[in-house]
């Protein structure tokens, strides 16, 4: 939680990231376009063309974001994704990076899809940190995947160029706005809700236990 509390630096800039599956959904029936008193109507019938991911990278600070929409969310398009975010930031020293604990978030995802001195310079610009086991709600991003999920993928959009289009779009304007995240959830609050799990804290419920 701390790093949440640091103040704004451009030469350690922190990034969180995360991914979101999308179904493309087509209609069948071309909806009715909305008009005066009536809201659009659409058929209730509709086709299933694929899916696709979109990698986000929200910098919560600055009100700043990066998205990219892949066809599939392996280490390759892992790889692909930091290269651009990195290349973003090229004044930065380090890209702090909060992100979920997935075997392809990691610097090995750099080494098996890009060249070994590419990967070697993109390993030594990030310094990761993973959201703990069953709380990737610590991350940042997903605050920002839920605005996109509401803002621009709240109907059905059948193919990945379109989807590409729109959420750019989005992204656009939101950068624009310099849309920041303002976390709620302080060092303090942190240590009040997970003070359970803390070694002393065990030993402590340990001996009053055994005590019973």
């Amino acid at each position: 939680m701390w790093l949440y509390e640091q103040s704004y630096d451009p030469k350690r800039v922190l990034l969180c990231f995360d991914e979101r599956p999308c179904f493309l959904i087509d209609n069948v029936l071309t909806p009715v376009p909305m008009e005066s008193g009536k809201s659009k109507r659409e058929h209730h019938e509709y086709v299933k063309n694929g899916s696709c991911t979109v990698f986000v990278a929200v910098e919560p600070l600055s009100g700043m974001r990066i998205i990219k929409v892949y066809k599939r969310r392996t280490g390759k398009e892992y790889a692909l994704f930091m290269r651009e975010v990195a290349k973003h930031y090229p004044e930065a020293e380090k890209i702090v990076l909060v992100q979920d604990n997935l075997a392809t978030h990691s610097t090995a995802s750099f080494y098996a899809h890009l060249k070994p001195q590419i990967a070697h310079k993109l390993a030594l610009k990030f310094e990761m940190h993973f959201t703990p086991v069953r709380s990737s709600w610590l991350n940042m991003a997903e605050i920002e995947l839920s605005a996109l999920s509401r803002q621009c993928l709240n109907r059905r959009i059948g193919s990945q160029e379109r989807l590409e289009t729109e959420v750019l779009a989005w992204v656009k304007a939101r950068n624009k706005a310099k849309v920041k995240i303002t976390w709620q959830f302080s060092i303090q609050a942190a240590r009040g809700k997970f003070k359970n799990h803390y070694p002393l804290e065990k030993a402590k419920r340990s001996k009053v236990n055994k005590g019973k």
